[in-house]
């Protein structure tokens, strides 16, 4: 008996996203149960060998991995028309291949690294408000922005002002201050009283 036909193909098709230069590229496979931002290259070659293979390309210019889809976030001087299918034989390539997604230990010292810096968050009247502002938005919001092939993160809150950090299709989107913006700042006023605005940090 022939096992190895059971194994079905890789199929790839590509979503648009809200941002002109980032286009998702979903596959019939699960990636990554976990989301993994590489806005720069080094980050990529450390912890992703897919990411990594990527970067090779000189018009990548950020890529975002959960789930099933891969954001590629490309450089303005290029098209998608010529440089899309390229890109989608690479992922194919790469994943019917059995190649490594992301390494073993990135969410580990990915969480090591938000603990440190979320560590004096969560104390005080204002570490209630922080927990509460962050559950608000990895329930509300987190799921919207991932379907745009973007990731959103708390990072602090302090005296009214709620900091986010974008990730993926989100970073450097026109459209993505409008979201933070009319969306999100909106429904956290709704939400938590206390917030005055939500800042957008630079990573």
């Amino acid at each position: 008996m022939n096992t190895s036909a059971t194994t079905s193909p890789v199929l790839l098709y590509t979503e648009q996203t809200p941002n002109p230069e980032s286009l998702k590229f979903v596959t019939n496979r699960m990636l990554f149960r976990g989301t993994a931002d590489f806005p720069e290259e080094s980050i990529a070659r450390e912890w992703s060998p897919l990411a990594a293979g990527l970067f090779d390309q000189p018009f990548v210019k950020g890529i975002y991995i959960t789930n099933n889809f891969v954001t590629i976030t490309k450089e303005p001087n290029y098209d998608w028309a010529d440089i899309m299918l390229r890109l989608k034989d690479f992922i194919k390539t790469f994943v019917e291949g059995g190649g490594e997604i992301i390494k073993e230990g990135f969410e580990e010292e990915m969480k090591k690294a938000a603990a440190q810096h979320a560590g004096e968050q969560f104390t005080g009247e204002d570490g209630e408000l922080a927990k509460r502002i962050k559950e608000l938005i990895d329930t509300y919001v987190k799921p919207a922005v991932e379907m745009d092939g973007g990731n959103i993160e708390f990072r602090a809150y302090e005296k009214g002002k709620v900091y986010v950090s974008m990730h993926g299709s989100c970073s450097g989107c026109p459209s993505s201050t409008v979201t933070l913006k009319a969306g999100i700042e909106g429904m956290l006023k709704r939400m938590v009283p206390q917030v005055q605005e939500v800042v957008q940090e630079m990573d």
